[in-house]
């Protein structure tokens, strides 16, 4: 079986943990039945765990109970960029080894349920685990105006190593502004004439992690200048992101590449629309 997905942005500023959009770049995974264990690799990441190590490979071997399969992964999406690879992956490879949920299985291995909802449903998701409801998501309303402006420097940044530096408290004035900033953002991404400015204001991860990236905040503050109406990190990072309607989203993308180019910040920059329809199979 064949099974495509699209990538991932989780948190969009105050969606801490709980907010994520399917962006349309997309990861595929194949697998079929075989007398040992194979595994073949294109795209971001190839070659990279090419063995039993492989995450997709792990999960596959579980769903199964066995380790007789050939996989093939292809993938667009970065690896260690914050675009939810891991729980693509994950997803991919519960779906097309046959599994029942795999959403409660890749939330299991990747740890983040919002990513894995965002892959497997499409558009904008919101998603929570716990031990009494297990693994819940639901779709939000998302205006077709929006298009993603998506800066992916070449430096990783892994979501252990920027987990680190948060806070184990944070203050509780913190906490209302970004329920009020994540109210204020649902209702612009359902309608892109309600979008408010400080919208994407985060106060729970983006302000503790602003040092691991010496470009993250210039780069952020220069999305909105040229015409952004937010941005935000995408997920743990190192990618950063800039929501934009469909009129202004290239004259961000060039400021964007501009900004690399000045700031000697090796990376890419794309223009995204949001990926509506989750996974496909074949």
């Amino acid at each position: 079986m064949l099974a495509r997905v699209p990538a991932s942005s989780a948190n969009l500023g105050p969606g801490f943990d709980c907010l994520a959009v399917a962006l349309a770049l997309y990861l595929e995974v194949t697998v079929e039945p075989a007398d040992t264990f194979t595994i073949t690799s294109e795209g971001c990441g190839a070659g990279v765990f090419d063995d039993e190590r492989n995450l997709g490979a792990r999960v596959v071997a579980d769903v199964l109970g066995h380790s007789n399969f050939s996989m093939h992964v292809k993938s667009e999406i970065p690896l260690s960029r914050g675009l939810g690879s891991s729980a693509a992956l994950a997803v991919a490879a519960a779906v097309a080894a046959g599994a029942a949920d795999p959403l409660a299985i890749s939330t299991s291995v990747d740890g983040h349920a919002e990513n894995a909802a965002a892959s497997l449903l499409g558009g904008l998701v919101v998603a929570r685990a716990d031990s009494r409801d297990g693994v819940v998501a639901r779709p939000l309303a998302l205006d077709y105006e929006w298009r993603f402006v998506v800066v992916v420097p070449d430096e990783e940044l892994s979501t252990v190593g920027a987990r680190r530096v948060l806070p184990e408290r944070v203050p509780f004035a913190d906490a209302v502004r970004n329920l009020s900033a994540m109210g204020l953002l649902l209702a612009g991404l359902a309608d892109h004439d309600a979008f408010v400015d400080g919208a994407m204001d985060d106060y729970l991860h983006q302000p503790y992690r602003m040092g691991l990236l010496s470009f993250a905040e210039p780069l952020l503050v220069t999305l909105r200048e040229s015409g952004a109406a937010g941005s935000c990190w995408s997920g743990a990072g190192s990618t950063m992101l800039g929501l934009a309607t469909t009129d202004k989203a290239e004259g961000v993308a060039r400021a964007a590449r501009t900004f690399l180019h000045d700031q000697g910040v090796a990376g890419i920059v794309l223009v995204l629309e949001a990926d509506r329809t989750g996974l496909v199979t074949s």
